[in-house]
């Protein structure tokens, strides 16, 4: 949302940037040398934007494509900007002033948005991502609407330039056209994640798969986003508590990930645990482990060369990470070698300032727990392939609940080789052992080292058998498995052509209201392939979809509108939806539904009616105008802005005046 503090510090930023550095405007401005001077002026201000812009550098992921692409067409006025401040003139045409002055202005609105995109915080960008596109659209409209009218003739520009402008400008307008789309993945990952019930693996995987998408996995990416998220509370004043909540409780969760501690978001930046007596004393920065903040009594060098807490960085890969918590790379070894310099000037620091270093509890309890651990997951493992069936059971019984305890539980399974042996038990005559080897495989797999890992096994097929064929229990778990691997794009087409959305489908029409919910996670994710949207309709997805959405106890109303958007986007779907009771339900949602599902419900009867305007008519004889004009007023920003389209569309349908 575009706040008034935001405009305000908008003006500010104008202000600031109205006289450029170095320039030094004459004293008499009537005079025919201070016209010259001031039109130099505003020609040299509006380049100095465009340089400076191309100098910010890397961008969100959410906005990278866009802002490169603002970036690309702003770097194409240099040349006109070129040549008009080589016009030998004693003034511009009042018409040019005008132009060059909205130019200025829409220029700096460009550069404050990248800026925005290259710092804000990548949480509120990424559940901000249609909204920013909005504000990507006013540029556009700022910058084509800011030339037209430019007197190309009377400056003397050339008609090369002026073609490149004039390209340019349909450009822009044609960028402004362009659908307004969104990345369905990550919405149903941000749905997941944002979900306070997310206890469930498959799920974590999805909070796992966003905090990978958005690089926010590493120590310094967390320290990094919890600073922008503090600026934006203090300075944002537009942002509803609840969307801040929202902000700081996905924080939090990636904080979880990476073994981090959760803070509250309008704390003060953590102070060092072992300064808190000593407040006067600055202990040097690279005495500080970079995981903690705290004075280092043990620093060890991992394979990028930086140092950290022994105690900490150890905890960072038993938990399964193989990558630098302050670079982000991957590490060639996981060896750590003793930093005996450092430990000898922190020593001789703290012996200087009388700084008494804190003790370190001894570890070896848990390092024998962990040795005993070790040990029984590789029994465990080699139980697997046990001649006694009891002993399989027990074996593969533990292995499920040891999979779900920990990330280094699972990547010990994985290095036993229980993933090949897993996989194999799932053909297993034994409704029990398959039911607990299925669900292994999902735990296992929310790890990405380890869903590789289990793909190259081939479980898909027998994973699709006891969809299909299994204990409930079983199905349940199935379904979730398919959704974890289908995380892979090839995953996606091997679940479709071996014919594993039906039994989804299935699932989806007569399973508990657990089985339902996992169902329904799968069929979006296998949906966002082309093909598989196919295979599903065929299937029959949209009736049991159509039941979901009205099943107020399964509360998978938004989750479900984001399949039928999808369904809505080719022809077949279309044809299964564009039924009258269709569109009453989604009228009744528009009316009554919580924001969200408002907004839903419009994007979805905007698809439809877009593409089948009788559609329109029967939803303005259900009474959806006025609940739409309530929408694009106080609806979601999403929702205001689907609910606009939908009207506009209605009244060049001449169905409304």
């Amino acid at each position: 949302m575009v706040t008034n503090h935001e405009e305000e510090a908008y003006e500010e930023e104008e202000e600031d940037q109205t006289t450029t550095e170095g320039l030094n405007p004459p004293s008499n401005p009537s005079s025919p040398r201070a016209r010259t001077d001031d039109n130099y002026n505003l020609v040299q201000s509006i380049v100095a934007v465009i340089q400076s812009v191309k100098a910010i550098g890397e961008y969100r992921k959410t906005q990278r494509k866009e802002c490169k692409n603002l970036v690309r067409r702003l770097k194409l006025f240099l040349p006109f900007l070129d040549e008009i401040r080589d016009v030998e003139t004693t003034s511009f045409p009042n018409s040019a002033v005008v132009c060059l002055k909205k130019l200025k202005k829409a220029t700096e609105s460009a550069k404050k948005l990248l800026k925005l995109c290259h710092r804000g915080s990548k949480i509120y960008l990424a559940l901000e991502s249609e909204a920013m596109m909005v504000r990507f659209h006013g540029v556009y409209d700022h910058i084509s609407q800011a030339v037209e009218g430019m007197p190309y003739e009377e400056l003397r520009i050339s008609e090369e330039e002026k073609e490149q402008v004039e390209l340019l400008c349909v450009q822009l307008r044609r960028a402004k056209r362009r659908t307004d789309t969104q990345d369905m993945e990550l919405t149903m990952d941000l749905m997941v994640a944002l979900s306070t019930n997310n206890d469930r693996n498959a799920d974590i995987a999805s909070v796992e798969r966003l905090a990978n998408k958005l690089s926010l996995h590493t120590c310094e990416d967390l320290k990094q986003e919890t600073l922008a998220i503090r600026k934006l509370v203090k300075e944002r004043r537009g942002l509803s508590p609840e969307s801040t909540q929202q902000i700081v409780n996905l924080l939090n969760k990636f904080k979880g990930l990476a073994g981090l501690e959760e803070n509250g978001i309008r704390d003060e930046p953590d102070e060092p645990k072992s300064l808190t007596k000593s407040i006067s004393i600055s202990v040097p920065n690279e005495f500080l482990c970079p995981i903690t903040l705290e004075i280092m009594t043990d620093p060890v060098i991992v394979a990028t060369g930086q140092t950290y807490e022994r105690e900490s960085i150890q905890q960072w890969l038993d938990s399964n990470h193989q990558t630098c918590p302050k670079t982000g790379q991957t590490l060639e070894h996981l060896s750590l070698a003793p930093n005996f310099a450092l430990k000898n000037l922190i020593l001789q620091w703290c012996e200087k300032n009388n700084f008494h270093l804190p003790k370190k509890e001894v570890l070896t309890n848990e390092e024998t727990h962990s040795t005993k651990n070790e040990a029984k997951i590789l029994t465990l493992v080699q139980n697997l392939s046990s001649s006694k069936l009891d002993e399989q059971r027990k074996a593969v019984e533990k292995i499920r609940f040891l999979s779900k305890e920990s990330p280094e539980n699972r990547t010990l399974i994985a290095n036993a080789g229980g993933i090949q042996l897993l996989v194999q038990l799932l053909s297993y005559p034994d409704s029990k052992i398959q039911e607990h080897s299925v669900t292994a495989l999902l735990n296992l797999s929310i790890d990405d080292c380890n869903k590789k890992l289990v793909s190259k096994e081939e479980p898909i097929p027998a994973i699709i058998e006891i969809l299909e064929k299994g204990s409930i229990g079983a199905k349940e778990n199935s379904a979730a498995a398919l959704f974890s691997l289908s995380m892979l794009n090839e995953n996606k087409v091997k679940i479709g052509t071996l014919d594993g959305i039906p039994p989804l489908v299935e699932l989806l029409k007569t399973g508990t209201m657990r089985g339902k919910k996992d169902a329904i996670t799968a069929l979006f994710n296998l949906c966002l392939n082309p093909s598989n949207k196919t295979r599903a309709i065929e299937a029959g997805i949209v009736g049991p979809l159509l039941k979901v959405l009205v099943d107020e106890k399964l509360e998978m109303v938004n989750e479900t509108l984001s399949i039928l958007l999808i369904l809505a986007s080719c022809a077949e779907g279309r044809k299964e939806l564009g039924q009258l009771q269709f569109i009453e339900t989604l009228v009744s949602l528009i009316r009554e539904g919580t924001p969200k599902n408002k907004e839903c419900a419009t994007a979805v009867l905007l698809e439809l009616g877009s593409n089948n305007r009788n559609l329109i008519l029967a939803a303005l004889q259900y009474g959806v105008y006025e609940h739409l004009v309530e929408v694009s007023k106080n609806g979601t920003e999403r929702g205001q802005r689907k609910a606009e389209s939908m009207i506009r569309l209605m009244s060049q349908a001449q169905q409304i005046p």
